[in-house]
């Protein structure tokens, strides 16, 4: 069979439709044995079942260091909390066996035959489809993550074992219950026993040895039930908004039209190019594919084109940025999906829709070998005559190249000296990675998978990354992910992100599964976030704007002056409604316990979405996250408030910004002034009314 990885990608997304889940059976049991040889990995997987892009996965130190899991697709049968889960403590010698029985509503996990986790779950039926897939290693077909070890033996069984069934269960020997998929790794060549899984394929360093699958970092094994279709002849795709455009959609965020999935949607290989700005962004169209888009503005958009797509590349597209060559041509490199490595491709045309074939980074070291490395969320940039490029992951590395083809392996790109009062470990998760020089300093974009979005400021000398500071970008799971950058003409460093309503943050917040009514078609997918200028102060900060050119949106001025807000009386601004708004708010010197602004509440001024601040506190309160904020003696408070129907961005005296979600209702419009424990000032509030970006795409 021919390298089923690089297929995969193509394949696994395009079948969502073909590999509907029937209602059948619910109930199943995942068991598995392994020996975990390097517990530092996170996210691997000892045995996941996937069709299409739903999975079900007993995985590896994902939301939790050393901790097992339930992998879910976008964690919708995953625990939430993990806190009271014990630590693994299992040493590099000792096999441990992980089972997890989904049984009606309820998932539950066990650990050599003993209870570990147990919760509610709307479990799914994945069995049934006929082109359901087993990975092991990672975490899924369209993942990340490793295991480094072996695996013994895992099995797959169509009903809820109960704990003394599990506890009988022994590798490579027959169990009472007749298993419906069973690998024990004995042999040769991987096989499956009952033959539902005829076709077998060990990727990037798998192999069988002693009667174990042997895994090492970004190895992967992966059994088919069937043996992959060759796809139909591409026809590249242009995305374009439906006519009408939804009421419920966002007016001015720019957003995946569909009809395809857009989860994730990354903001990838960012540049300014020929007179236009180009941004790609990661799309589920034959896979993992790259929307492009170019502007003259930044602000209305229009859609080429795909060609960065597994038909024509042959892997998928993921994570990646954008830089200019020496010869002056725009250039990308990013995680090509299925390959095992990052990958670097030059444009071959002005409108940036034609490049070159690809070409593999693969770095050695001074003497000559592969490194032990992972090839993970790269970036590139250049640095005399040099470039540099990054490697992604946990404990993130750095190679050095003269001309993109051969690569010199340097190291970890962290400096030895890595601050120990940053609030961040060393070795935590670079993901989604972006750096870029901002005056004498260099400043690092990157999520990380248990995290979220953050920044570190410092310096780059020697080929080597010693950071100074070190912030969060966001505070709830996937409202603002996965950070990507361009610098303008003129001299700015502007940035996206990627923003969805995530369905655990929002029910732990009590507040309504937005994600359903997000694949429902009432919110766009593939949100990306305002664009914000990025700048630094004298602290060693960054500052957040939001893009001057949004202004070019604003219509309907208005304002409201010298306003006293009574304490525990909301004040109503009668002139100052809607949906799709811009505010700035200007509060005077503050004194009062609490105050703020009620955006999209009622004519009582109450519910609504509240942003408040307080005198004596550390951070703002954004409805259901609470960036940390703090204002100087006798500093007033100017809030920049974007109302877009169900989402918001805060933006807080040009030193902190925050994006969330609410419970768009069109009936409650108003905005509303509040105050606690005593009155407040409010030196001005203006208004603007926000146009529609999407009504003229030419531009």
């Amino acid at each position: 069979m021919k390298c089923i990885l690089s297929t995969l990608f193509v394949t696994v997304f395009a079948l969502t439709g073909a590999g509907g889940v029937r209602a059948a059976n619910i109930e199943k049991t995942l068991v598995s044995w392994v020996t975990l040889t390097d517990q530092n990995t996170r996210s691997g997987s000892i045995l996941t079942i996937q069709a299409g892009p739903r999975f079900d996965g007993i995985i590896w130190a994902e939301r939790a260091p050393g901790k097992w899991m339930a992998g879910s697709d976008l964690f919708s049968r995953t625990e939430n909390e993990q806190d009271r889960n014990r630590a693994e403590q299992v040493d590099a010698e000792e096999t441990v066996q992980l089972a997890i029985v989904y049984r009606g509503e309820t998932v539950t996990i066990y650990r050599n035959g003993d209870v570990y986790a147990s919760y509610p779950a709307q479990n799914i039926d994945l069995l049934n489809d006929e082109e359901n897939y087993a990975i092991f290693g990672l975490r899924h077909i369209g993942g990340n993550g490793s295991i480094v070890g072996a695996i013994e033996d895992a099995r797959i069984y169509d009903k809820a074992l109960n704990q003394q069934e599990i506890k009988a269960l022994e590798p490579n020997r027959e169990s009472v219950i007749k298993p419906w998929a069973w690998w024990d790794f004995e042999g040769d060549k991987p096989a499956e026993r009952t033959g539902r899984y005829a076709f077998n394929n060990l990727e990037n360093g798998a192999k069988l040895e002693n009667g174990k699958l042997v895994l090492k970092r970004g190895a992967v094994f992966v059994s088919a039930r069937k043996e992959l279709r060759a796809t139909q002849p591409y026809v590249p795709f242009t995305p374009q908004m439906p006519d009408p455009v939804p009421e419920t959609w966002l007016t001015y965020h720019l957003a995946h039209p569909g009809p395809d999935r857009a989860i994730p949607a990354d903001p990838n290989c960012a540049i300014f190019y020929n007179g236009r700005y180009h941004l790609h962004y990661i799309f589920q169209n034959e896979g993992h594919s790259f929307a492009h888009l170019s502007s003259t503005d930044l602000v209305h958009w229009k859609w080429h084109p795909t060609t960065l797509t597994p038909p024509v590349v042959g892997h998928g597209m993921f994570s990646g940025t954008a830089f200019m060559t020496k010869e002056g041509k725009p250039a990308i490199i990013y995680h090509g999906q299925g390959s095992g490595r990052n990958q670097i491709a030059i444009a071959q045309d002005d409108n940036l829709e034609k490049w070159s074939d690809t070409i593999a980074v693969e770095p050695l070291t001074v003497g000559g070998k592969a490194p032990e490395m992972r090839h993970w969320d790269p970036d590139c940039w250049q640095v005399g005559d040099a470039y540099y490029a990054l490697a992604g992951g946990s404990n993130p590395t750095v190679s050095k190249s003269k001309d993109l083809r051969t690569w010199e392996y340097l190291g970890e790109l962290f400096h030895p000296d890595f601050p120990t009062n940053l609030g961040v470990e060393k070795g935590e998760d670079v993901s989604c990675a972006n750096m870029f020089p901002i005056g004498e300093k260099w400043v690092l974009l990157c999520i990380s998978h248990a995290l979220g979005c953050r920044y570190y400021v410092g310096d780059f000398k020697d080929g080597r990354y010693l950071p100074e500071h070190h912030a969060m970008m966001n505070w709830a799971r996937w409202d603002f992910f996965a950070p990507e950058s361009l610098l303008t003409p003129d001299g700015r460093r502007v940035m996206w992100a990627w923003c969805t309503p995530w369905v655990n943050d929002m029910q732990r917040a009590g507040r309504r599964n937005d994600f359903e009514t997000l694949m429902q078609g009432r919110i766009q997918p593939g949100v990306q976030s305002l664009p914000r200028e990025l700048s630094l102060a004298e602290d060693g900060t960054l500052r957040i704007k939001p893009l001057r050119e949004l202004e070019k949106l604003r219509t309907n001025y208005r304002e409201e002056k010298n306003i006293t807000v009574t304490s525990d009386t909301p004040y109503l601004l009668k002139q100052i409604s809607g949906d799709a708004l811009e505010l700035e708010v200007v509060f005077a010197a503050p004194v009062g316990e609490e105050f703020g602004v009620n955006v999209l509440c009622g004519e009582d001024g109450k519910a609504g979405f509240p942003i408040t601040y307080g005198a004596k506190r550390r951070n703002l309160t954004v409805d259901y996250i609470e960036p940390p904020f703090s204002l100087g003696a006798g500093e007033d408070l100017t809030l920049r408030i974007f109302v877009d129907k169900s989402m918001v961005e805060v933006f807080a005296n040009d030193r902190q910004a925050a994006a969330a979600w609410h419970e768009y209702d069109p009936a409650h419009l108003q905005v509303s002034l509040v105050s606690k424990g005593g009155d407040v000032r409010v030196k001005k509030v203006t208004a603007w009314d926000m146009k529609t970006i999407y009504r003229d795409a030419s531009k």
